[in-house]
């Protein structure tokens, strides 16, 4: 009976190993897999070579943070769900134990009206020299206008603006605590989707009419501010997002764009963040180049495949049922890696 159980038991081995063979294999697709699924989105911790351990970005924390940012409605300007947004980014941030300020200004449009905003600025370390800045915008667009329905109603903004401020506030969670050698700035502006399109004729032209309150920021920076670099998020939540290398971010730091698509590459993440390269489009780190010289970039979902891309920008289908967490984990994680090996000399991510 020995005998037969050590044969058993061996081909019970061998059928297993047959099986996980395969299973590998057929995990690692290309011909039929676009998009590889990106690593799971458990909470746990991903140790480094050089020894330091970068704290796992939890996907599920940031759909929550884009469903609160939903459930208040459009964060419209000047609106009651605007002003519930703005103390919810507050109250979330200063649990974090950040440094947080708000600038206050007031801009006009380019209909004519004129709004007061507030852009959110949360520090870690504030007295290091050495810094990155993480930024986004937090307002909602007023009007759908690239949608043929009711191009002059409110929606929701899930992914554009919305899965930006709820990457930035998950990774707030883990910035009080972080032995990094580097200070961390998290900028959250608003009234950036307040502008007029190209196509506009109702009223007069108003030139830089996009991003109002990224512009305000870069003419008022504190006093000696220079940071290494900044990174920009703008709709990293949808479904199958790709992120290609924005041409702005192209001009003006190319050097920041191979930096951070290396990383990509390196933890798994090279069929999202493509090689390909879109044209010049006009963010927030457009006006933050040009003004203060400090090298952004933007990583914005842009599927260069779909010829009506996106079909959920400034229309009603922004909304919460878009959003991926495979999505969120992927720039979540991304980010994470970003910081934490800064400055840290050879070390590999």
């Amino acid at each position: 009976m020995k005998g037969k159980n050590k044969i058993l038991s061996t081909i019970s081995v061998s059928i297993f190993i047959l099986v996980s063979l395969l299973i590998e294999v057929l995990s690692g697709c290309n011909g039929g897999c676009n998009h590889p699924a990106p690593p799971p989105t458990t909470d746990t911790t991903h140790p480094k070579p050089s020894g330091i351990v970068i704290p796992a970005f939890r996907a599920d924390s940031a759909y929550a943070y884009v469903k609160k940012q939903v459930d208040f409605g459009p964060r419209t300007p000047g609106s009651k769900s605007h002003e519930e947004c703005l103390q919810f980014i507050l109250n979330e941030l200063k649990a974090d134990s950040l440094r947080v300020t708000v600038q206050k200004s007031s801009a006009k449009t380019f209909d004519g009206k004129t709004f007061e905003f507030e852009n959110i600025i949360a520090s870690t370390q504030p007295s290091n020299p050495t810094r990155i800045f993480l930024s986004t915008h937090w307002d909602t667009r007023p009007f759908a206008d690239a949608d043929s329905v009711n191009p002059m109603g409110n929606f929701d903004g899930a992914d554009d603006g919305g899965s930006g401020v709820a990457v930035l506030l998950e990774v707030a969670r883990h910035l009080h605590s972080a032995k990094i050698p580097i200070g961390v700035d998290l900028v959250f502006f608003d009234l950036e989707d307040y502008g007029q399109e190209a196509n506009d004729g109702k009223f007069p032209r108003m030139p830089d009419s996009w991003c109002l309150g990224s512009q305000y920021w870069s003419k008022n920076l504190p006093t000696g501010y220079s940071p290494e670099f900044g990174i920009l998020l703008d709709m990293v939540g949808a479904k199958n997002a790709v992120f290609p290398r924005e041409g702005t971010s192209m001009q003006y730091a190319p050097d920041i764009v191979k930096k951070v698509w290396d990383l990509a590459a390196k933890i798994g993440y090279s069929s999202y963040f493509t090689q390909d390269e879109t044209g010049p489009t006009t963010d927030d780190h457009t006006y933050i180049n040009e003004i203060t010289k400090i090298p952004t970039i933007d990583i914005v979902h842009y599927d260069m495949a779909r010829e009506n891309y996106p079909y959920f920008h400034h229309c009603h289908s922004d909304k919460l049922d878009i959003i991926d967490t495979a999505t969120l984990h992927m720039v979540g994680r991304l980010v994470m890696t970003v910081i934490y090996t800064e400055n840290n000399g050879n070390m590999q991510p």
